[in-house]
Protein backbone atom coordinates (compact mmCIF):
# COMPACT_ATOMS: atom_id res chain seq x y z
CA UNK A 1 0.00 0.00 0.00
CA UNK A 2 1.26 3.62 -0.73
CA UNK A 3 1.54 5.45 2.01
CA UNK A 4 0.56 8.95 2.09
CA UNK A 5 3.21 12.20 2.86
CA UNK A 6 2.91 12.66 7.00
CA UNK A 7 1.70 16.34 6.13
CA UNK A 8 -1.86 14.65 4.58
CA UNK A 9 -2.55 12.75 7.37
CA UNK A 10 -4.24 14.98 9.55
CA UNK A 11 -4.63 12.36 11.96
CA UNK A 12 -0.52 13.36 12.34
CA UNK A 13 -0.80 17.18 12.04
CA UNK A 14 -0.55 17.40 15.89
CA UNK A 15 1.75 16.50 19.06
CA UNK A 16 2.22 13.43 20.47
CA UNK A 17 0.45 14.21 23.88
CA UNK A 18 -2.81 14.87 22.25
CA UNK A 19 -3.12 11.51 21.09
CA UNK A 20 -4.31 10.09 24.40
CA UNK A 21 -6.44 13.40 25.34
CA UNK A 22 -9.59 11.56 25.13
CA UNK A 23 -8.98 9.17 28.14
CA UNK A 24 -7.67 12.34 30.36
CA UNK A 25 -11.16 14.20 29.90
CA UNK A 26 -13.92 14.19 32.22
CA UNK A 27 -16.36 11.20 31.64
CA UNK A 28 -19.06 13.29 29.97
CA UNK A 29 -18.03 15.69 28.58
CA UNK A 30 -19.48 17.03 25.49
CA UNK A 31 -18.24 20.41 24.26
CA UNK A 32 -14.95 21.87 24.06
CA UNK A 33 -14.31 25.58 23.04
CA UNK A 34 -10.92 27.13 22.95
CA UNK A 35 -9.38 30.51 21.66
CA UNK A 36 -6.32 31.99 20.11
CA UNK A 37 -4.70 35.09 21.45
CA UNK A 38 -1.61 37.28 21.62
CA UNK A 39 -0.90 37.96 25.42
CA UNK A 40 1.37 40.88 24.18
CA UNK A 41 5.18 41.04 22.77
CA UNK A 42 7.00 42.94 20.21
CA UNK A 43 4.11 44.74 18.71
CA UNK A 44 1.56 47.32 20.05
CA UNK A 45 -0.72 46.19 16.95
CA UNK A 46 -0.84 42.96 14.81
CA UNK A 47 -2.49 42.26 11.89
CA UNK A 48 -4.47 39.67 11.12
CA UNK A 49 -3.46 36.69 8.45
CA UNK A 50 -3.18 33.42 7.32
CA UNK A 51 -5.70 31.53 8.59
CA UNK A 52 -7.71 31.26 5.36
CA UNK A 53 -4.78 29.18 4.20
CA UNK A 54 -4.58 26.58 7.15
CA UNK A 55 -8.13 26.14 6.81
CA UNK A 56 -8.08 25.44 2.77
CA UNK A 57 -4.92 23.67 2.59
CA UNK A 58 -5.76 21.33 5.58
CA UNK A 59 -9.09 21.16 7.04
CA UNK A 60 -11.53 21.87 4.37
CA UNK A 61 -13.69 18.87 2.87
CA UNK A 62 -13.38 15.36 3.37
CA UNK A 63 -9.76 15.36 4.87
CA UNK A 64 -9.89 12.33 6.80
CA UNK A 65 -9.46 8.40 5.50
CA UNK A 66 -9.87 5.11 6.27
CA UNK A 67 -5.88 4.39 4.75
CA UNK A 68 -5.06 7.48 7.33
CA UNK A 69 -5.80 5.48 10.27
CA UNK A 70 -4.78 2.66 9.78
CA UNK A 71 -1.25 4.46 8.77
CA UNK A 72 -2.03 6.22 11.82
CA UNK A 73 -2.85 3.26 14.32
CA UNK A 74 0.44 1.40 13.18
CA UNK A 75 2.69 4.35 13.33
CA UNK A 76 1.24 5.20 17.17
CA UNK A 77 1.82 2.02 17.91
CA UNK A 78 5.48 2.36 17.15
CA UNK A 79 5.79 5.71 18.60
CA UNK A 80 4.33 5.23 21.72
CA UNK A 81 5.62 1.00 22.35
CA UNK A 82 1.96 0.61 22.81
CA UNK A 83 -1.43 -0.28 20.91
CA UNK A 84 -3.39 1.48 23.96
CA UNK A 85 -2.74 5.33 22.94
CA UNK A 86 -4.38 5.69 19.90
CA UNK A 87 -7.64 5.08 20.01
CA UNK A 88 -8.42 3.59 16.43
CA UNK A 89 -12.46 3.20 17.06
CA UNK A 90 -13.07 6.97 17.45
CA UNK A 91 -11.78 7.94 14.67
CA UNK A 92 -13.56 5.40 12.39
CA UNK A 93 -16.57 6.36 14.18
CA UNK A 94 -15.45 9.97 12.68
CA UNK A 95 -14.77 9.29 9.40
CA UNK A 96 -18.39 7.41 9.40
CA UNK A 97 -20.38 9.43 10.94
CA UNK A 98 -19.22 12.48 9.28
CA UNK A 99 -17.55 10.94 5.73
CA UNK A 100 -13.73 12.62 6.81
CA UNK A 101 -15.31 16.02 7.27
CA UNK A 102 -14.37 17.26 10.64
CA UNK A 103 -17.00 18.85 13.40
CA UNK A 104 -15.76 21.67 14.46
CA UNK A 105 -16.81 25.65 14.28
CA UNK A 106 -14.48 28.12 14.04
CA UNK A 107 -15.03 31.80 13.98
CA UNK A 108 -11.92 34.54 13.67
CA UNK A 109 -11.22 38.55 12.90
CA UNK A 110 -11.33 38.69 9.15
CA UNK A 111 -8.43 39.09 7.85
CA UNK A 112 -6.04 42.24 7.28
CA UNK A 113 -7.80 43.37 10.82
CA UNK A 114 -5.62 45.72 13.14
CA UNK A 115 -5.94 44.44 16.76
CA UNK A 116 -4.90 45.02 19.84
CA UNK A 117 -2.75 42.05 21.93
CA UNK A 118 -4.88 40.60 24.57
CA UNK A 119 -7.87 39.98 22.30
CA UNK A 120 -9.34 36.80 21.33
CA UNK A 121 -8.88 36.05 17.35
CA UNK A 122 -9.53 32.73 16.81
CA UNK A 123 -12.31 30.39 18.66
CA UNK A 124 -12.58 26.75 18.09
CA UNK A 125 -15.45 24.38 19.53
CA UNK A 126 -17.01 21.01 18.42
CA UNK A 127 -20.44 20.69 16.67
CA UNK A 128 -20.77 17.31 17.45
CA UNK A 129 -21.21 16.03 20.96
CA UNK A 130 -19.17 12.35 20.44
CA UNK A 131 -15.91 14.40 19.45
CA UNK A 132 -15.21 17.08 22.24
CA UNK A 133 -11.36 15.91 22.37
CA UNK A 134 -10.99 17.22 18.49
CA UNK A 135 -11.10 20.97 19.38
CA UNK A 136 -7.67 20.86 20.71
CA UNK A 137 -6.48 18.03 18.99
CA UNK A 138 -6.17 20.97 16.28
CA UNK A 139 -4.54 23.03 18.01
CA UNK A 140 -0.94 22.42 17.11
CA UNK A 141 -2.04 23.24 13.50
CA UNK A 142 -3.85 26.30 13.81
CA UNK A 143 -1.37 28.04 15.99
CA UNK A 144 0.83 27.90 13.34
CA UNK A 145 -1.19 31.09 12.39
CA UNK A 146 1.28 33.22 14.82
CA UNK A 147 3.70 33.11 11.83
CA UNK A 148 2.03 35.00 9.13
CA UNK A 149 0.74 36.84 11.63
CA UNK A 150 3.72 37.95 13.10
CA UNK A 151 5.21 38.67 10.00
CA UNK A 152 2.10 41.09 8.50
CA UNK A 153 2.96 42.62 12.05
CA UNK A 154 6.58 43.26 11.59
CA UNK A 155 5.34 44.41 8.12
CA UNK A 156 2.82 47.23 9.26
CA UNK A 157 5.49 47.96 12.10
CA UNK A 158 8.23 48.40 9.38
CA UNK A 159 6.06 50.11 7.12
CA UNK A 160 5.36 53.00 9.60
CA UNK A 161 9.03 53.65 9.96
CA UNK A 162 9.47 54.08 6.25
CA UNK A 163 6.51 56.03 5.78
CA UNK A 164 8.03 58.42 8.51
CA UNK A 165 10.48 59.03 6.99
CA UNK A 166 9.02 59.89 3.74
CA UNK A 167 6.40 62.33 5.23
CA UNK A 168 9.60 64.12 6.40
CA UNK A 169 12.06 63.90 3.37
CA UNK A 170 10.10 62.87 0.56
CA UNK A 171 7.14 61.45 -1.35
CA UNK A 172 5.10 59.13 0.95
CA UNK A 173 2.81 57.71 -1.58
CA UNK A 174 5.71 55.57 -3.30
CA UNK A 175 5.93 53.54 0.15
CA UNK A 176 4.54 49.85 -1.14
CA UNK A 177 7.87 49.30 -2.88
CA UNK A 178 10.16 50.20 -0.26
CA UNK A 179 10.70 46.95 1.24
CA UNK A 180 11.16 44.13 -0.91
CA UNK A 181 10.94 40.25 -0.24
CA UNK A 182 13.99 38.74 -0.25
CA UNK A 183 13.43 35.83 2.32
CA UNK A 184 12.84 32.78 0.34
CA UNK A 185 16.38 31.67 0.93
CA UNK A 186 16.49 32.74 4.67
CA UNK A 187 13.78 30.86 5.86
CA UNK A 188 13.39 27.40 7.18
CA UNK A 189 11.47 25.78 4.41
CA UNK A 190 9.15 26.01 1.36
CA UNK A 191 5.92 26.65 3.04
CA UNK A 192 7.39 29.33 5.90
CA UNK A 193 8.22 31.21 2.60
CA UNK A 194 4.92 30.53 1.14
CA UNK A 195 3.12 31.92 4.42
CA UNK A 196 5.88 34.78 4.93
CA UNK A 197 6.05 36.28 1.79
CA UNK A 198 2.09 36.09 1.00
CA UNK A 199 1.73 37.89 4.86
CA UNK A 200 4.96 40.58 3.85
CA UNK A 201 2.11 41.49 0.67
CA UNK A 202 -0.50 42.48 3.37
CA UNK A 203 1.32 45.87 2.73
CA UNK A 204 3.92 46.03 0.23
CA UNK A 205 4.07 45.35 -3.65
CA UNK A 206 7.45 44.55 -4.20
CA UNK A 207 8.70 40.65 -3.64
CA UNK A 208 11.52 38.19 -5.11
CA UNK A 209 9.66 35.43 -3.19
CA UNK A 210 7.53 33.87 -5.64
CA UNK A 211 5.73 31.05 -3.65
CA UNK A 212 4.38 33.98 -1.49
CA UNK A 213 2.80 35.07 -4.79
CA UNK A 214 1.45 31.77 -6.07
CA UNK A 215 0.15 31.30 -2.45
CA UNK A 216 -2.17 34.29 -2.42
CA UNK A 217 -2.85 33.90 -5.49
CA UNK A 218 -3.72 29.88 -4.79
CA UNK A 219 -5.85 30.69 -1.61
CA UNK A 220 -6.89 34.22 -1.68
CA UNK A 221 -8.04 34.97 -5.11
CA UNK A 222 -4.96 37.44 -5.88
CA UNK A 223 -4.55 38.88 -9.45
CA UNK A 224 -0.52 39.63 -9.45
CA UNK A 225 0.00 41.30 -6.03
CA UNK A 226 4.08 41.42 -5.76
CA UNK A 227 6.21 43.25 -8.37
CA UNK A 228 10.08 42.65 -8.95
CA UNK A 229 12.39 44.17 -11.75
CA UNK A 230 15.89 42.22 -13.37
CA UNK A 231 18.52 41.94 -11.19
CA UNK A 232 21.98 41.14 -10.71
CA UNK A 233 23.40 38.57 -8.45
CA UNK A 234 27.37 38.62 -7.15
CA UNK A 235 27.98 35.81 -9.53
CA UNK A 236 26.50 38.00 -13.02
CA UNK A 237 29.63 40.49 -12.21
CA UNK A 238 32.05 37.92 -10.95
CA UNK A 239 32.31 35.26 -13.78
CA UNK A 240 33.56 38.21 -15.92
CA UNK A 241 36.49 38.67 -13.58
CA UNK A 242 37.40 41.50 -11.48
CA UNK A 243 39.41 43.48 -14.57
CA UNK A 244 36.38 43.25 -16.16
CA UNK A 245 33.81 44.50 -13.39
CA UNK A 246 33.00 47.49 -15.81
CA UNK A 247 32.18 45.04 -18.98
CA UNK A 248 29.32 43.11 -17.00
CA UNK A 249 27.95 46.34 -16.10
CA UNK A 250 27.79 47.74 -19.39
CA UNK A 251 26.27 44.09 -20.56
CA UNK A 252 23.73 44.06 -17.91
CA UNK A 253 22.63 47.87 -19.59
CA UNK A 254 22.94 46.39 -22.98
CA UNK A 255 20.42 43.33 -21.75
CA UNK A 256 17.86 45.74 -20.30
CA UNK A 257 18.53 49.03 -22.41
CA UNK A 258 14.79 50.37 -20.76
CA UNK A 259 12.66 50.07 -17.66
CA UNK A 260 14.31 49.31 -14.21
CA UNK A 261 17.09 46.93 -13.53
CA UNK A 262 18.80 46.43 -9.96
CA UNK A 263 22.85 45.75 -9.69
CA UNK A 264 24.69 44.18 -6.89
CA UNK A 265 27.65 46.87 -7.34
CA UNK A 266 30.31 45.83 -3.92
CA UNK A 267 32.13 42.70 -5.44
CA UNK A 268 35.19 44.52 -5.33
CA UNK A 269 35.07 48.39 -4.59
CA UNK A 270 31.85 49.70 -4.45
CA UNK A 271 32.94 53.66 -3.94
CA UNK A 272 35.42 52.37 -7.38
CA UNK A 273 31.76 51.19 -8.98
CA UNK A 274 29.67 54.46 -8.38
CA UNK A 275 32.34 56.91 -9.18
CA UNK A 276 34.62 55.01 -11.77
CA UNK A 277 31.73 53.32 -13.32
CA UNK A 278 28.53 54.07 -13.02
CA UNK A 279 29.82 57.46 -12.59
CA UNK A 280 32.06 57.43 -14.78
CA UNK A 281 32.56 54.87 -17.97
CA UNK A 282 28.89 54.41 -17.86
CA UNK A 283 27.47 57.83 -17.10
CA UNK A 284 26.12 58.79 -20.34
CA UNK A 285 24.68 55.15 -20.86
CA UNK A 286 22.95 55.69 -17.08
CA UNK A 287 21.43 59.52 -17.39
CA UNK A 288 19.80 58.87 -21.38
CA UNK A 289 18.58 55.81 -20.24
CA UNK A 290 15.08 55.32 -19.87
CA UNK A 291 14.44 54.00 -17.12
CA UNK A 292 15.86 53.42 -13.55
CA UNK A 293 19.66 51.93 -12.68
CA UNK A 294 18.85 50.76 -8.88
CA UNK A 295 22.55 50.18 -7.49
CA UNK A 296 22.96 47.68 -4.67
CA UNK A 297 25.76 48.08 -1.59
CA UNK A 298 25.77 44.66 -0.40
CA UNK A 299 28.21 45.14 2.32
CA UNK A 300 29.75 47.25 5.62
CA UNK A 301 27.21 49.69 8.05
CA UNK A 302 24.75 50.97 5.69
CA UNK A 303 24.32 54.37 8.35
CA UNK A 304 27.83 54.92 7.47
CA UNK A 305 28.06 53.79 3.65
CA UNK A 306 24.90 54.96 2.18
CA UNK A 307 25.56 58.93 2.77
CA UNK A 308 28.98 57.86 1.81
CA UNK A 309 27.33 56.94 -2.07
CA UNK A 310 24.88 59.25 -2.45
CA UNK A 311 27.69 62.17 -2.36
CA UNK A 312 29.44 60.33 -5.07
CA UNK A 313 26.65 59.70 -6.78
CA UNK A 314 25.67 63.35 -6.42
CA UNK A 315 28.84 64.55 -7.67
CA UNK A 316 28.52 62.52 -11.06
CA UNK A 317 24.41 63.00 -11.66
CA UNK A 318 23.77 65.58 -9.87
CA UNK A 319 20.56 66.34 -7.65
CA UNK A 320 17.91 68.43 -6.94
CA UNK A 321 16.14 69.89 -3.70
CA UNK A 322 12.91 68.93 -2.91
CA UNK A 323 10.00 70.72 -1.35
CA UNK A 324 10.52 69.14 2.23
CA UNK A 325 14.23 70.87 1.39
CA UNK A 326 16.44 67.21 1.03
CA UNK A 327 18.34 66.26 -1.81
CA UNK A 328 17.21 63.95 -4.18
CA UNK A 329 19.20 61.92 -7.17
CA UNK A 330 17.93 62.51 -10.76
CA UNK A 331 15.41 59.57 -11.35
CA UNK A 332 17.40 57.13 -13.74
CA UNK A 333 19.20 56.50 -10.19
CA UNK A 334 18.75 55.07 -6.73
CA UNK A 335 20.23 53.05 -4.02
CA UNK A 336 18.87 49.59 -2.63
CA UNK A 337 20.19 48.09 0.72
CA UNK A 338 19.53 44.75 0.84
CA UNK A 339 22.20 43.57 3.53
CA UNK A 340 21.47 43.56 7.29
CA UNK A 341 17.88 45.28 6.89
CA UNK A 342 15.40 44.39 9.76
CA UNK A 343 12.76 46.05 11.74
CA UNK A 344 15.56 47.33 14.21
CA UNK A 345 18.10 48.65 11.06
CA UNK A 346 15.83 50.45 9.03
CA UNK A 347 15.19 53.50 11.32
CA UNK A 348 18.53 54.31 12.21
CA UNK A 349 19.35 53.81 8.20
CA UNK A 350 17.20 56.31 7.39
CA UNK A 351 18.13 58.74 10.08
CA UNK A 352 21.63 58.59 8.96
CA UNK A 353 20.78 59.42 5.41
CA UNK A 354 18.38 62.24 6.12
CA UNK A 355 20.73 63.48 8.49
CA UNK A 356 23.12 64.13 5.67
CA UNK A 357 20.55 66.08 3.82
CA UNK A 358 19.05 63.29 1.89
CA UNK A 359 15.62 62.02 1.31
CA UNK A 360 14.07 58.63 1.38
CA UNK A 361 12.78 59.09 -1.73
CA UNK A 362 16.86 57.68 -3.05
CA UNK A 363 16.55 54.56 -1.13
CA UNK A 364 14.58 51.06 -1.51
CA UNK A 365 15.13 48.41 1.26
CA UNK A 366 15.44 44.61 0.65
CA UNK A 367 15.04 42.21 3.36
CA UNK A 368 15.42 38.34 4.06
CA UNK A 369 15.79 36.39 7.16
CA UNK A 370 15.29 39.80 8.72
CA UNK A 371 11.85 40.37 7.82
CA UNK A 372 10.76 36.60 7.35
CA UNK A 373 12.93 34.22 9.88
CA UNK A 374 14.13 36.36 12.84
CA UNK A 375 11.24 35.42 14.95
CA UNK A 376 8.86 32.80 16.74
CA UNK A 377 5.69 32.28 18.60
CA UNK A 378 6.95 33.95 21.79
CA UNK A 379 7.38 37.32 19.82
CA UNK A 380 3.95 38.18 20.56
CA UNK A 381 3.30 35.32 22.46
CA UNK A 382 0.70 33.57 21.18
CA UNK A 383 -1.55 30.77 23.01
CA UNK A 384 -4.33 28.66 22.59
CA UNK A 385 -6.30 27.76 25.33
CA UNK A 386 -9.51 25.80 26.48
CA UNK A 387 -11.65 28.81 28.15
CA UNK A 388 -15.15 26.57 28.11
CA UNK A 389 -16.27 22.99 28.24
CA UNK A 390 -19.62 21.15 28.66
CA UNK A 391 -19.47 18.33 31.18
CA UNK A 392 -22.81 16.53 31.95
CA UNK A 393 -25.05 19.10 30.26
CA UNK A 394 -23.86 21.95 32.54
CA UNK A 395 -21.83 24.81 31.01
CA UNK A 396 -18.59 25.50 32.80
CA UNK A 397 -16.06 28.33 32.41
CA UNK A 398 -12.50 26.86 32.60
CA UNK A 399 -8.92 28.85 32.39
CA UNK A 400 -5.64 28.90 34.00
CA UNK A 401 -4.35 31.36 36.31
CA UNK A 402 -0.84 29.92 37.26
CA UNK A 403 0.39 31.87 41.09
CA UNK A 404 4.23 31.34 39.18
CA UNK A 405 3.11 33.73 36.04
CA UNK A 406 0.39 35.93 36.47
CA UNK A 407 0.64 36.81 33.01
CA UNK A 408 -0.48 33.26 31.51
CA UNK A 409 -4.01 33.92 32.91
CA UNK A 410 -6.56 32.86 30.21
CA UNK A 411 -9.93 33.68 29.25
CA UNK A 412 -13.05 32.40 30.75
CA UNK A 413 -16.23 31.24 29.08
CA UNK A 414 -17.79 31.59 25.41
CA UNK A 415 -16.21 35.06 24.00
CA UNK A 416 -17.38 37.56 22.05
CA UNK A 417 -14.95 40.13 20.00
CA UNK A 418 -16.37 43.99 20.59
CA UNK A 419 -15.51 47.61 19.33
CA UNK A 420 -15.54 49.47 22.43
CA UNK A 421 -16.50 53.00 22.57
CA UNK A 422 -13.11 54.72 21.37
CA UNK A 423 -13.08 52.03 18.48
CA UNK A 424 -11.04 49.79 19.08
CA UNK A 425 -11.67 46.14 20.12
CA UNK A 426 -12.75 44.49 23.26
CA UNK A 427 -12.52 40.62 24.15
CA UNK A 428 -15.93 39.87 26.47
CA UNK A 429 -18.65 37.54 27.71
CA UNK A 430 -20.39 35.81 24.54
CA UNK A 431 -23.73 37.50 27.01
CA UNK A 432 -22.56 40.62 26.00
CA UNK A 433 -25.35 42.31 23.30
CA UNK A 434 -23.24 44.16 21.82
CA UNK A 435 -22.17 42.96 18.06
CA UNK A 436 -19.60 40.29 17.35
CA UNK A 437 -16.69 40.91 14.93
CA UNK A 438 -15.89 37.32 15.43
CA UNK A 439 -17.15 35.55 12.32
CA UNK A 440 -17.67 32.03 11.53
CA UNK A 441 -15.27 31.02 8.31
CA UNK A 442 -15.52 26.85 8.68
CA UNK A 443 -18.08 24.69 10.14
CA UNK A 444 -17.97 21.04 9.65
CA UNK A 445 -15.16 20.89 6.77
CA UNK A 446 -16.64 23.43 4.69
CA UNK A 447 -15.02 27.12 4.44
CA UNK A 448 -17.91 29.52 4.68
CA UNK A 449 -16.84 32.93 4.15
CA UNK A 450 -13.63 32.76 1.31
CA UNK A 451 -11.70 36.35 1.77
CA UNK A 452 -10.32 37.81 -1.30
CA UNK A 453 -6.65 39.28 -0.75
CA UNK A 454 -7.84 42.31 -2.06
CA UNK A 455 -10.26 42.92 0.33
CA UNK A 456 -7.56 41.64 3.22
CA UNK A 457 -5.18 44.43 1.80
CA UNK A 458 -7.42 47.77 1.65
CA UNK A 459 -8.83 46.42 4.96
CA UNK A 460 -4.87 46.73 6.45
CA UNK A 461 -4.47 49.81 4.34
CA UNK A 462 -6.96 51.39 6.13
CA UNK A 463 -6.18 50.55 9.41
CA UNK A 464 -2.34 51.40 9.44
CA UNK A 465 -3.09 54.73 7.60
CA UNK A 466 -0.46 54.83 5.42
CA UNK A 467 -1.98 54.40 1.65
Amino acid sequence: MKVAPVIENIILLTDSYKVSHHRLYPPGMTGMYSYLESRGGRYAELVFFGLQYLLKRYLTGPVLRREQITEAEAFFAEHFGSHHVFDTHRWMRLLEKHGGRLPVSIRAVPEGTVITPGNVLITIENTDPEFPWLTNYLESLLVQVWYPITVASRGRAMKRTIHHALVRSGTPAAIDFKLHDFGFRGVSSVETASLGGAAHLVHFQGSDTLVGIRLLQKYYHAAMPGYSIPASEHSTLTAWGADHECEAMRNLLDAFPTGMVACVSDSYDVFRACRDYWGGTLRDRVQHRDGTLVIRPDSGDAAEILPQLLAILAERFGTTDNAQGYRVLPSQVRLIQGDGIAEETVGPILEAVMAAGWSADNLVFGSGGGLLQKMDRDTCRFAFKCSAAVVDGRLIAVYKDPVTDPGKRSKRGWLKLIRGDDGGFETVAESDPRPDELVEVFRNGSLLVDQHFSAIRQRATVETGTG
